[in-house]
């Protein structure tokens, strides 16, 4: 399984870091998960185009999240070579409510020659492909969900959140966990610092951990991460 970081920024636009959206390729499939501003460029610098990706999972709707969705789709339909393969669309509730609402105002994103499979999944397991996707509900939005993806090893994506039991059951002993983490040290409803991330990870015991969802707050950061955590970086890449 290999992991390509897109993007480890938030809504706040910077040179450095893209909003935080990320590639899962195992099996021969191209999952997304998360799909912000300017995602869809992202997968042409580094050489994936849009009909590459087999399936696109959301943690939440936020426009950091989804705001490159709309361009996906368009270019599905209206790009140099159509899209005839089915995509898969998965995201917690209101998923179907938050397509039909985009569609109303972006009616050529409706697919043309493929199939959108819309799949709501708030707290459960879907396989595709004999790939397991598990989601669980944490806390941030209405919507907002956790998403683990295991073909013999697993990662799992906090998505946005503060502290969660949920997220700690999801992610335990897993080998990569992708967490939110906002702020170094500043406390802000519905997102994590190091000191409540830190809570998460002493229960659940991940192999690895990458921080994502930075805020600008970390460019001043001088302190030193402990084991097993990483800054994400954009453009990282992960074997697990």
């Amino acid at each position: 399984m290999k992991i390509k970081i897109l993007g480890t920024g938030t809504s706040i636009p910077t040179l450095t870091r893209l909003s935080s959206s990320y590639l899962v390729i195992t099996k021969g499939k191209h999952i997304l998960v998360d799909i912000g501003p300017s995602v869809v460029r992202r997968l042409l610098e580094f050489g994936y185009a849009v009909n590459d990706i087999d399936a696109v999972l959301l943690t939440h709707f936020h426009v950091d999240h989804t705001a490159d969705l709309s361009t996906l789709l368009f270019a599905c339909n209206y790009g140099i070579e159509p899209r005839y393969k089915p995509l898969l669309l998965l995201g917690g509730l209101g998923l179907k409510r938050f397509f039909k609402t985009m569609a109303s105002i972006y009616p050529w994103i409706k697919p043309n020659y493929y199939e959108l499979i819309l799949k709501t999944l708030s707290h459960g397991e879907y396989f595709y492909d004999n790939i397991l996707i598990k989601t669980i509900r944490v806390n941030h939005n209405r919507e907002s969900i956790a998403i683990k993806i295991t073909d013999r090893k697993s990662v799992v994506f906090s998505g946005d959140t503060s502290f969660s039991k949920n997220l700690i059951k999801l992610a335990h002993n897993t080998d990569l966990l992708i967490a939110e983490c906002s702020f170094p040290e500043r406390v802000v409803k519905g997102h994590l610092n190091l000191k409540s991330l830190q809570k998460i990870i002493e229960k659940a015991k991940p192999k690895k951990v990458i921080l994502s969802h930075l805020y600008p707050d970390w460019d001043a950061y001088r302190g030193v991460l402990n084991e097993p955590c990483l800054i994400g970086e954009d453009g990282m890449e992960l074997e697990i």
